[in-house]
């Protein structure tokens, strides 16, 4: 489910279409205090990146690994915690495409409260992988063309 909120959009680029959903915190991304387990923020960008693929891009992940033998390795992943997010919330989450190279992509990702505040922003760097030889291979001239929509103004 897409979602902009204006909180959301400040956290990105101004100048950028960037691709926003929401992503309810539910009781598996918990510790016992019922707050966000850092590593299941790294699932949610994941999953921001598959739905971002399925729905803009038009291939889903599932078509992009088993159909065209192809992969979304990430390369690279960084992130900063700001404040939590707690059980029941529903966070806004923004992509945007910060570079397009031969075979990768670098993505900025924001998680939002409820509340507008940043709880998480990340970089993270994809690369196109062929599955056979997990050799990195170029991305393709209609997948590049559709990503460089999200791309932001440098």
């Amino acid at each position: 489910m897409r979602d902009a909120t204006a909180s959301a959009a400040t956290a990105m680029s101004a100048t950028a279409r960037a691709y926003r959903a929401q992503a309810l915190v539910r009781f598996a991304h918990c510790d016992p205090a019922g707050m966000v387990f850092f590593p299941r923020y790294m699932e949610m960008f994941n999953n921001l990146v598959e739905d971002w693929c399925r729905e803009e891009l038009e291939v889903s992940f599932a078509e992009m690994h088993i159909v065209r033998g192809w992969g979304l390795a990430t390369a690279h992943l960084e992130a900063n915690f700001a404040a939590p997010s707690y059980l029941g919330e529903e966070l806004s989450a923004t992509l945007e495409v910060r570079r397009i190279g031969t075979s990768s992509v670098r993505l900025d990702i924001a998680l939002c409260g409820p509340d507008g505040s940043v709880r998480v922003r990340g970089e993270m760097v994809l690369v196109m992988i062929d599955m056979k030889t997990k050799r990195a291979r170029a991305l393709p001239n209609d997948l590049r063309a559709r990503m460089s929509m999200f791309q932001a103004e440098s």
